[in-house]
């Protein structure tokens, strides 16, 4: 029976391709990849030649299919991404569940990882933290979502594009208030660039500043005694002070969690449920 290896791969400086990952990766039946393009330039820049298998979301399940039979046959192979540690918020978590469940052994081979890394140079606390990758694009969902993590004490990291990080930073800021946050972009790269503050610092610099590059967004957890020096209600208050000197409801209740702590949408509900009673 062969072996199934996860391999990491560089998140930008080809400094940090470990020599065992460089090993492996020669010695392997053949390797499967994300994006084939892109680890056949890695991989020749370091004069390595072995079968390429597209893998990735749309077809992992055919692949999987196709890929077990080899390595019950005796084969082995090493899964791969475009950049750090496969199977971590990545198809490849199925590869290594159909290997578990086949008796395959599987084998980890440490590299860069640009969750980890963030969070090591974000400047907030790192003893607990949640990793939570890519919000979803659906509504619904993405909204569900922050809401479960909004009174999480931990860490909380996340992966995001350029193209949509304005609208991600808005939501953080509705959902979990001014919280401070890290944006590190383009990690070990030559760009490379950590920016520290409050999420409505982060907003308002990008404004009029194009986001480039990949991010990772490390954000404050909840305070755990937060309600000591407001509550809800009177956060409410604040926003429904701010709404009868002309400011609109949305705007009001943004300020008033800038103040108070509490997430833009509960201070908003509450808003309203007060206007419905009275």
């Amino acid at each position: 029976m062969g072996k199934l290896y996860i391999v990491g791969t560089p998140i930008g400086n080809l400094g940090d391709f470990s020599p065992r990952a460089q090993e492996i990766l020669k010695t392997v039946d053949f390797i499967c990849a994300e994006d084939t393009r892109v680890t056949a330039v890695l991989l020749s820049k370091f004069e390595i030649k072995k079968p390429l298998i597209s893998y990735h979301e749309h077809n992992a399940k055919q692949r999987g299919e196709e890929i077990l039979p080899r390595l019950l046959a005796g084969e082995s192979c090493a899964v791969v991404t475009d950049a750090g540690m496969p199977c971590i918020s990545d198809p490849g978590e199925e590869m290594v569940r159909l290997c578990a469940e086949h008796g395959v052994e599987t084998v980890t081979v440490p590299g860069p990882t640009a969750a980890m890394s963030a969070l090591a140079v974000s400047g907030l606390p790192t003893k607990r933290f949640c990793f939570e990758g890519f919000l979803s694009v659906t509504k619904r969902i993405r909204r569900e979502h922050l809401e479960q993590l909004r009174t999480l004490p931990q860490t909380l990291i996340f992966y995001e594009a350029p193209h949509k990080l304005r609208n991600t930073l808005s939501d953080l800021l509705e959902f979990f208030g001014d919280r401070k946050i890290s944006l590190c972009r383009e990690l070990t790269k030559i760009h490379e660039e950590v920016l520290r503050g409050r999420i409505s610092e982060m907003i308002a610099l990008y404004e009029d500043k194009e986001p480039r590059g990949e991010y990772v967004l490390v954000v404050e957890g909840a305070k755990e005694k937060k309600n000591e020096e407001f509550s809800l209600a009177q956060a409410a208050g604040i926003a429904k002070d701010l709404i009868k000197g002309g400011m609109k409801m949305s705007e009001a209740c943004k300020e008033a969690a800038k103040i108070s702590g509490f997430g833009k949408s509960e201070i908003y509900s509450a808003v309203a449920e007060e206007s419905k009673a009275q």
